[in-house]
């Protein structure tokens, strides 16, 4: 009897070794996107302010301002798209880790009685971790964050391109750029939420 059980007890050690060792890797794989982010948003944005001061700059030389304009502020509009992508991207990454880690811990939670009070999933009112996430939670965090300023950006540009480049008016080239940049935010607002969407309904079988 003791040889038959003996195995068994050695393999469940063993995984349950290897699951903690997932789960310190799932924390540094977390961690790590919630850098990059950082990181990715600081250079949009950094990329961005240098391209404006250099504007300001070449403001007294109106052939000089144009070209840097029109070559400097298209360039940082593509970059923001590239963050805003990568953003949701590590947004994702973050919701699957953080599932994995969850069944980890529902696993270690029914291993003794008193586990499941230790290892709680979430609080019935206030949410996982003390914050509620909704439907909205979306329009928060940095990929939205990006995509507005980045949308602002390409407003602006459509606005610069319709009055230098075409001689239209200038009150209708401002509204046009405001309508450019409401779309585009209206589009990256939504692709951001169909993916985060997707990604939630992906884990809910996973976690009951």
């Amino acid at each position: 009897m003791t040889e038959s059980t003996s195995p068994a007890s050695a393999d469940l050690a063993a995984l349950r070794s290897a699951l903690a060792n997932e789960q310190i890797v799932l924390q540094s794989v977390a961690s790590a996107t919630v850098s990059e982010s950082g990181a990715r948003s600081t250079i949009y944005l950094s990329t961005l302010s240098s391209g404006l001061v250099a504007l300001g700059f070449s403001a007294r030389t109106p052939g000089l301002l144009a070209i840097l304009t029109f070559t400097l502020l298209p360039t940082i509009f593509v970059l923001g798209w590239f963050t805003v992508v990568r953003l949701v991207d590590n947004t994702i990454e973050n919701i699957a880790v953080r599932q994995r880690m969850e069944n980890i811990r529902a696993h270690f939670a029914g291993v003794h009685p008193s586990g499941p009070a230790l290892l709680v999933r979430g609080d019935a009112r206030t949410g996982e971790y003390g914050v509620r996430y909704g439907r909205s939670s979306f329009l928060f965090t940095m990929a939205s964050m990006i995509a507005a300023v980045n949308c602002v950006l390409g407003g602006a540009l459509v606005a610069l391109a319709l009055t230098e480049g075409m001689g239209s008016p200038l009150l209708g080239a401002q509204l046009s750029g405001a309508a450019v940049g409401i779309v585009l935010l209206g589009a990256t607002l939504t692709y951001e939420r169909r993916r985060i969407r997707a990604a939630n309904l992906a884990r809910r079988p996973v976690g009951g």
